[in-house]
């Protein structure tokens, strides 16, 4: 009841990527890594905002499970404003000098100038996921996971029928191309912020409240707030980080592999956020029985859904591998990116249940507990120090095929499974984080 409607949620929004990166592939493989490289500054942004929203995650759970829904709601309001003072940095990147930041991705000036073209259009939706995402998640940490669902669920056709109408020009609209992929994602995003608005604020909800009630928060609340907050944003953003970086590693190997590499994680990605569901059940799951002051209770739930999640990490990867072939071919690529683009479904088929395993236990089980900055030290740490150098190692000093660039950067993945199980076991996680506030 928790983690399908999550599962299907982010199963929708990634789906906002995919269109515009399946339907732009038609207009050639340049207009694709475009559409991507310009997807790279929003992917920055969302993964801070998520990581902020997250660590307020922890407290929201915990004071739902104690039912204190006026802590809920300044909890909700002082994530809301730090998200909009954030995104207002990246809507100034990618409103004024949108080739500039594109450039540190790419040397291909065709690519850039495209890329430009889709982030500058798109450039409002840093503004408008700042606000969704701070109460999409107040809904979720307090189990209400059907109605970000069915919000998400309007603004997927809204995407799919405007990207249809400006991408191609059909039905007398103009033909915008890139751009056009853009505005389709800017009308779906203002439909999803609007009834955010509507459902979450003024529609009776135990989140609903006052402005005042919304930022009733004072100095030492926001502090407790910030330093939990603090670690899963600079987690969230120094994986994001890393992952740009590896990204601009593979744009150096060739714009077909990096093609190639573009539609198998558009695709892969709609995988993992499934599967991360099972992650967010955990932190809104296991957050409340802490904050119903039930410790045991949430560590045997925790590792039931550790357990269950290793399970549906083997079956997600034997069934991307299985399907990958056919999925792959709503992209249109030449027959050497088709080739490139399986060999990677195939590397990640194989290493799904170490993705499943580390996303339960960093944003869902560690972070219901509080245990933020061992999450975002082990992450960061691991990751800087093996994929990030070995993507630019085995890309620009050994020049190896990009199938093989990917495989090695695994090998941090395997690292942190071992480390995140022994602080799992330890129980040192488990923290009554909403005491005295």
């Amino acid at each position: 009841m928790i983690a399908v409607p999550v599962a299907l949620q982010g199963l929708i929004s990634s789906s906002l990527t995919l269109l515009d990166n399946m339907m732009v592939s038609s207009l050639s493989e340049t207009a694709l890594s475009a559409v991507n490289l310009g997807g790279q500054l929003f992917g920055i942004q969302w993964m801070m905002v998520f990581g902020f929203c997250t660590g307020c995650s922890t407290f929201l759970t915990q004071f739902w499970g104690a039912q204190d829904l006026k802590s809920i709601r300044k909890v909700t309001g002082f994530c809301m404003v730090n998200t909009i003072a954030l995104s207002l940095i990246f809507f100034c990147l990618g409103t004024f000098i949108p080739k500039q930041v594109l450039s540190l991705f790419t040397s291909d000036p065709l690519t850039v100038e495209l890329g430009a073209q889709y982030l500058k259009t798109a450039a409002v939706n840093f503004l408008l996921i700042a606000v969704i995402q701070p109460l999409s998640t107040a809904l979720r940490s307090t189990q209400q996971t059907r109605i970000p669902m069915y919000i998400s669920i309007g603004a997927f056709f809204t995407d799919v029928v405007f990207n249809y109408l400006l991408i191609f020009g059909n039905f007398g609209f103009p033909r915008m191309e890139v751009r056009g992929a853009a505005l389709a994602t800017v009308l779906a995003r203002v439909l999803e912020f609007t009834l955010m608005i509507i459902l979450a604020i003024f529609r009776k909800n135990p989140i609903k409240g006052s402005p005042r009630e919304f930022l009733a928060f004072d100095k030492a609340f926001a502090l407790r707030v910030y330093k939990n907050s603090t670690f899963t944003t600079l987690n969230e953003t120094l994986w994001s980080g890393a992952n740009s970086a590896m990204s601009a590693a593979y744009g150096h190997i060739g714009t077909v592999p990096y093609a190639a590499y573009s539609a198998a994680m558009t695709v892969m990605n709609l995988f993992l956020m499934c599967m991360f569901s099972i992650g967010d059940a955990s932190l809104i799951l296991v957050g409340a029985k802490i904050g119903e002051g039930r410790k045991d209770e949430a560590f045997g739930m925790a590792k039931k859904l550790l357990k269950l999640g290793a399970v549906f990490g083997v079956a997600a990867g034997v069934m991307i591998a299985i399907f990958s072939r056919f999925i792959i071919r709503i992209f249109s690529l030449s027959p050497e990116g088709y080739t490139i683009a399986q060999q990677l479904f195939y590397i990640n088929a194989v290493f799904c249940p170490v993705y499943l395993c580390n996303g339960i236990l960093i944003s869902g089980i560690l972070r219901a507990g509080g245990d933020t900055r061992f999450a975002a030290l082990t992450e960061i740490i691991v990751m800087w120090s093996t994929s990030v150098p070995l993507a630019f190692i085995g890309a620009l000093l050994l020049k190896l095929p990009i199938a093989a660039v990917v495989l090695i950067t695994q090998v941090e993945g395997i690292i942190k499974t071992f480390i995140l199980l022994r602080r799992f076991k330890s129980g040192k996680w488990l923290n009554y984080m909403i005491e005295g506030m």
